[in-house]
């Protein structure tokens, strides 16, 4: 049985307000650096076997903070083993990307994006079909797992909706329900594969107390049903980074090259709708 720890990257400047999606240099800011900081704190005492993380410089970082968290579990050599992945690296979301989402909202793909997802593909040359994006993320997960074995116990940081996509997949729900999963910045979620299924043991854990569930039902009521294209501030964001207008929205950057072994993934296939 191989167990993934799935993990959302901490908050950036951009987060709940613009869609950053791949674009370079967003960093975590104070209060997500001190987020991946207490992430890794808490999973020191998992004997991880490697770490797994898009090439985006928010995740690189979070995954820089957990792997070098005080008491973490390290590999034979010493250290704990980093791979940087394109195929969990964020939707490439095209002429979206760098765009505020309170703007995006009014444009009429939101709606397909809300309801229809399966049949979304982003605008412009570089847009990526949401199913492409989780056929690459499974996959990747798929490998993954074959590669470190059964046995293994490993994190993937990721993107909130790269990680739903990945959650729905693991119940066996059709990608058009994805918008109903929440996943907040440094948020872990974690999955157990075995032979015959994967299952869902851990959902958007942030480690925080019951507080915040009444300030995120205040959020919903106020931002409708709609849900957080990139994945949100989350209840942690605490109105740092407002603006969002009906969608607060996600974080996402793009990638420096780092140290660690750096695969790319392979060529999405065609658009399936």
């Amino acid at each position: 049985m191989t167990t993934v720890l799935l993990v959302r990257h901490g908050l950036t400047a951009l987060t709940g307000a613009v869609l950053a999606g791949w674009t370079p240099g967003v960093d975590l800011d104070g209060k997500g650096r001190a987020q991946a900081e207490a992430l890794g704190a808490r999973l020191a005492p998992v004997s991880l076997d490697a770490i797994v993380t898009s090439p985006l410089e928010r995740c690189r970082q979070t995954a820089a903070a957990i792997a070098a968290a005080p008491g973490a579990a390290r590999d034979g050599q010493g250290e704990l083993a980093v791979h940087v992945d394109d195929r969990v690296g964020e939707c490439h979301y095209g002429d979206w990307t760098g765009k505020r989402l309170k703007k995006l909202a009014k444009d009429p793909l939101w709606r397909v994006v809300q309801a229809h997802p399966s049949g979304a593909r982003f605008p412009g040359p570089d847009g990526e079909a949401l199913p492409d994006m989780q056929y690459r993320a499974v996959g990747a997960v798929r490998e993954w797992n074959a590669e470190l074995g059964r046995d293994a116990c490993y994190v993937i940081c990721s993107h909130g909706d790269v990680i739903k996509a990945i959650v729905a997949d693991s119940l066996g729900v059709h990608l058009d329900l994805f918008q109903r999963i929440q996943i907040d910045p440094c948020s872990l979620t974690v999955i157990r594969y075995t032979e015959l299924r994967p299952f869902l043991l851990r959902l958007n854990d942030t480690g925080g107390d019951v507080a915040g569930l009444t300030k995120a039902a205040r959020g919903e009521r106020r931002v409708g049903s709609d849900a957080t294209v990139g994945g949100g501030a989350g209840a942690a964001g605490d109105g740092a980074h407002a603006g969002a207008g009906p969608n607060p929205g996600p974080g996402v950057s793009a990638g420096a090259p780092g140290s660690a072994s750096h695969r790319v993934g392979h060529k999405p296939a065609e658009a399936q709708g």
